[in-house]
């Protein structure tokens, strides 16, 4: 039998959390409260210490939903696709032993992407080319190699953000290596065996996920966000590393260069905006990828009820019931 999967997407702010909790919290008035663990498909939500940045549920929400896939690593370290997608069939297949329906959620389009359709399949490391382009990063910096990638493969730079020094290397690798752009290794287009999936997506109008945004930003900077991002710059974390690229911190670097002053002494209304309009420019390329994916029921945010429903006849045809 295959196992039954619920994937929950939608852009920043389109409130999955929200409808993950009216669903399937202990608390909630469904049929399927307490029915389910999350596996978070968050690209941020990954790293310690990022709480209120990444909106990771706190202590009392985790209790009465359990999230995987958070708070796990250190903002120093990489966690890409590939250890993504084997931590969540991990967790997939732990979730439904325990008699529980395993809900992928979340927002990295990649993560979802290659989680329903499989790694796309791209050349090995060659460990040569790999040490000379290391060497060239140090010696140019990531800016002026993001930019070799640019004209390489304007595809994959687009979605790199510039200071991450990993990925970039990895994608002028594989265009040294075979003389292809790492974006031409495409997904298959056949959903993965071991899972029988319920693909749902949350819409909202542009302009009501903008404000919603903008007001998102707002209270994150009213719950901490400074002293958040203060405490980890404390700890020694700088700005290239993996988790401080994530929309939220990166801006505190930027603004305070711009400034000459320390990242923590940032002027907090220019870092709020750019915060406000980084994360309206990621939402749109979070649209245009989720649109991507053909097996996805695009569902209006405030209708709760219909995405139970959808739930409820997708657990009727897989025949799967709770312990």
């Amino acid at each position: 039998m295959k196992i039954p999967v619920l994937v929950l997407f939608g852009p920043t702010a389109s409130g999955k959390t929200s409808l993950l909790e009216r669903l399937f919290s202990t608390d909630a008035q469904s049929i399927f409260a307490g029915k389910a663990e999350i596996i978070s498909a968050d690209s941020m939500q990954i790293y310690k210490g990022m709480n209120i940045g990444t909106a990771t549920p706190c202590e009392d929400e985790l209790k009465k939903l359990p999230h995987n896939l958070i708070n796990l690593y250190n903002p120093d370290e990489q966690f890409g696709a590939g250890v993504f997608v084997s931590s969540a069939d991990e967790a997939a297949k732990s979730i439904y032993a325990r008699g529980k329906l395993p809900v992928l959620a979340g927002g990295t389009a990649f993560y979802i992407k290659n989680f329903l359709y499989g790694l796309p399949v791209t050349p090995e490391s060659d460990e040569k080319i790999r040490l000379e382009l290391k060497e060239q990063i140090k010696t140019l910096g990531a800016e002026a190699m993001h930019k070799k990638l640019e004209l390489a493969d304007p595809v994959s730079a687009a979605r790199i953000h510039v200071n991450d020094e990993y990925r970039i290397v990895r994608a002028l690798e594989v265009y040294a290596a075979t003389g292809r752009p790492l974006s031409s290794f495409g997904l298959s287009e056949t959903l993965r065996e071991p899972y029988d999936f319920c693909v749902l997506a949350i819409e909202r109008s542009r302009d009501e996920l903008y404000e919603r945004i903008n007001s998102r930003v707002i209270q994150m900077m009213n719950d901490g966000l400074h002293d958040e991002f203060s405490a980890l710059v404390a700890q020694g974390y700088k700005a290239e590393d993996p988790g401080m690229q994530a929309i939220g911190y990166r801006e505190f670097f930027i603004i305070a260069a711009k400034h000459g002053v320390h990242p923590v002494d940032a002027p907090l209304d220019e870092v709020t905006a750019l915060i406000q309009h980084d994360s309206r420019k990621y939402a749109k390329r979070q649209m245009t990828f989720f649109k991507s994916i053909p097996c996805a029921k695009w569902l209006a945010a405030d209708d709760a009820a219909a995405f139970e429903r959808e739930v409820a006849q997708f657990v009727g045809k897989t025949g799967w019931k709770p312990k």
